[in-house]
């Protein structure tokens, strides 16, 4: 790809922390430990480096993936035709007497925000701790959980706290928007077909006493360990599925008897029929099949279509 040399050439050229290299296995990366090559690979440390890579990838017309702490991603096992760029922005500020939290999109939400924010008594991220999920990525989906504490009465969703963002455009300009412009929904924002990146996001979080939010965190992590894979163990990336009202995609491929279901190296978890691990060496290919498998299992049986709600990245011929 003849972009790629012009993108080294630029990156050579350019003082600062990003870590570039050729070919590189994506699968460390992603939290399935799945995936082929990149053809290139940047590792960006702030937001000035993450602009920097976004608009030499577009200016010498090489096409980029924009990762983050590869949840929800599913990589083919060929790899990347391009540049992977890999948003490690780490930088963030909160400002307790406004109650104001403003951070680069390549913060881990937990525990690397929620520890801060407790320390500050500043509350509205703490719902979502144990989930995988940089800033960026958790306002690309609007993050959400059915909270358990201090019972589960409702879904909590990130845009609740959201207040604006600054974004790069699909023609390069920097831009401050507000909540409105992401028009965000159940898993879904604007994020999905606008072509904009999130560089940093402010919080609008309100105060709450400390032990209250350690309880919510405390709850939420213990619900998540009865229910969910641990990662460390049985790499996922949590739900395959979208969500059926009423019924649960899980209730369904569990219905089917189908935990337990195995193809190559991915096995349909016991604890979670939504959830797929990857007990050893599984590939993509591997995790597609068994995709297609739930998918005719649980129409054939109930009449209902499953539909995946993780994105497919690269290339799986």
């Amino acid at each position: 790809m003849p972009g790629i040399i012009s993108l080294l050439n630029e990156f050579s050229e350019r003082a600062g922390g990003a870590r570039v290299e050729k070919n590189i296995s994506l699968a460390p990366f992603t939290t399935f430990k799945i995936g082929g090559p990149a053809d290139l690979y940047v590792g960006v440390s702030n937001a000035e480096e993450l602009i920097f890579a976004i608009k030499a990838a577009r200016r010498n017309h090489v096409p980029f993936f924009l990762l983050g702490m590869g949840a929800n991603i599913l990589v083919g096992d060929k790899g990347f035709r391009g540049i992977v760029i890999h948003n490690q922005s780490t930088g963030f500020q909160i400002d307790p007497e406004n109650g104001r939290l403003e951070c680069e999109s390549g913060v881990t939400v937990w525990p690397d925000l929620i520890e801060k924010l407790i320390e500050s008594e500043l509350s509205g991220l703490e719902h979502f701790a144990g989930i995988p999920s940089s800033v960026g990525g958790a306002v690309w989906q609007n993050l959400h959980f059915l909270s358990p504490a201090p019972k589960r009465e409702r879904t909590v969703f990130l845009d609740e706290v959201f207040h604006s963002a600054t974004i790069l455009t699909p023609d390069n300009q920097v831009l401050t928007v507000d909540r409105e412009y992401f028009q965000f929904g159940y898993d879904t924002s604007i994020l999905h077909f606008s072509g904009d990146i999130v560089t940093s996001v402010i919080f609008q979080l309100e105060y709450k006493p400390r032990e209250i939010m350690k309880e919510i965190v405390r709850s939420n992590l213990e619900w998540r360990k009865e229910r969910h894979p641990p990662l460390s163990t049985e790499p996922s990336v949590g739900s395959i599925f979208k969500k059926i009202e009423g019924i649960g995609a899980g209730r369904l491929i569990d219905g089917c008897g189908m935990k337990g279901t195995r193809e190559g190296g991915i096995e349909i978890s016991h604890r979670h029929a939504n959830i797929m691990i990857n007990v050893g060496e599984g590939t993509a290919r591997d995790v597609r099949t068994l995709i297609e498998r739930a998918v005719k299992t649980v129409k054939a049986e109930t009449g209902y279509e499953l539909e995946p709600e993780i994105a497919f990245v690269g290339d799986f011929s």
